[in-house]
């Protein structure tokens, strides 16, 4: 398969090779989302969390004695039933979301999900793509010259470049992430996919051994 590479300035300056079987593998629906539903659920934090009458705190004495008051009996003022006492059946954080997913499905979703990209059009291959310092007026220069200016785009890396991280952070549609480190969801959470011709190498040496 052979894809056409861009310079900066939005001007074709060559073709390179994409590997078929990352680039060009027939895709299953059901698969993806069995895949994305895993890795959102594996993403998941447990914030809400609420105590147990045994977790309140304060209680430790009896309110009143057990007889001859004329009141009902209680044990603790910390009970379910009393202000700023314990809850019952709260959400807890011990709460465990995480679904387990194979090794070949995952890497299988993400081949689907780049063949996606290609297919439609959306994967947007640089001969560099480098920032001379860590400005973002820089890198949205850069992306204006694309189809993918006034849309999300996941910038893929073939080495960590602290520049160009810190460049793109503030651009509110555009997330950065390493070659080595591309997901079925940050896929699919993005319209495009924008990376120099280094990447197709590292993708392949990650994902193909």
């Amino acid at each position: 398969m052979k894809a056409v590479v861009y310079n900066r300035e939005g001007k074709e300056v060559g073709t390179t090779l994409l590997p078929k079987e990352i680039f060009d593998v027939q895709i299953n629906p059901d698969l993806i989302h069995q895949v994305v539903v895993s890795e959102m659920a594996n993403r998941r934090q447990v914030i809400s969390h609420t105590k147990t009458r045994a977790e309140v705190r304060g209680g430790g004495r009896k309110p009143w004695r057990q007889k001859g008051t004329g009141r009902a009996r209680v044990g603790s003022i910390r009970s379910p039933l009393w202000r700023h006492g314990g809850v019952t059946f709260g959400p807890r954080k011990e709460r465990i979301f995480k679904k387990k997913i194979n090794k070949k499905m995952k890497k299988l979703a993400l081949f689907m999900a780049l063949s996606g990209k290609v297919k439609n059009n959306l994967l947007i291959l640089l001969d560099k793509l480098k920032v001379e310092k860590a400005k973002t007026k820089l890198i949205s220069e850069i992306l204006e010259k694309f189809p993918c200016k006034k849309e999300s785009c996941l910038i893929a890396l073939p080495i960590y470049d602290k520049n160009l991280i810190l460049s793109a952070r503030n651009l509110p549609e555009v997330m950065t992430c390493q070659a080595k480190d591309l997901n079925t969801l940050d896929l699919l959470s993005f319209k495009y996919l924008v990376m120099p011709k280094e990447a197709i190498k590292v993708i392949k040496e990650t994902f193909l051994k």
